[in-house]
């Protein structure tokens, strides 16, 4: 069965936006899950500067169909400049499948209008 999911890596200034952002994408039906992950150095580089700051990680699991939805959300909402959205394909059937097909129906639910 090809399920064509994907897992969007964002990263946040804090919680508090990587949990406003999460919340929408539900309420919208852009996505099935989220995780929070709190207390992340991120080392970079911005307008010829080296960075360090302290982020959050914003785990998005949704549909291929909902991908650019999400994006576009997650742009507006966003505090940054440019926000990291980086979009990766969850293999076929690698994993609990039963939780796959959870995440696909769950990603399938038709968008709030």
């Amino acid at each position: 069965m090809y399920r064509n999911l994907r897992l969007l890596y964002v990263t946040t200034s804090d919680h508090a936006e990587a949990q406003k952002i999460g919340r929408s994408l539900l309420e919208e039906n852009l996505a099935a899950c989220v995780n929070i992950i709190d207390g992340m150095t991120s080392m970079y580089k911005w307008k010829g500067e080296i960075q360090e700051d302290k982020e959050c990680i914003l785990i998005v699991k949704t549909h291929y169909s909902r991908v650019q939805r999400v994006t576009r959300l997650i742009k507006e909402m966003h505090s940054y400049e440019v926000p990291a959205v980086l979009s990766l394909t969850i293999t076929e059937d690698e994993g609990n499948v039963e939780y796959l097909d959870w995440l696909e129906k769950e990603s399938k639910q038709p968008f709030k209008l």
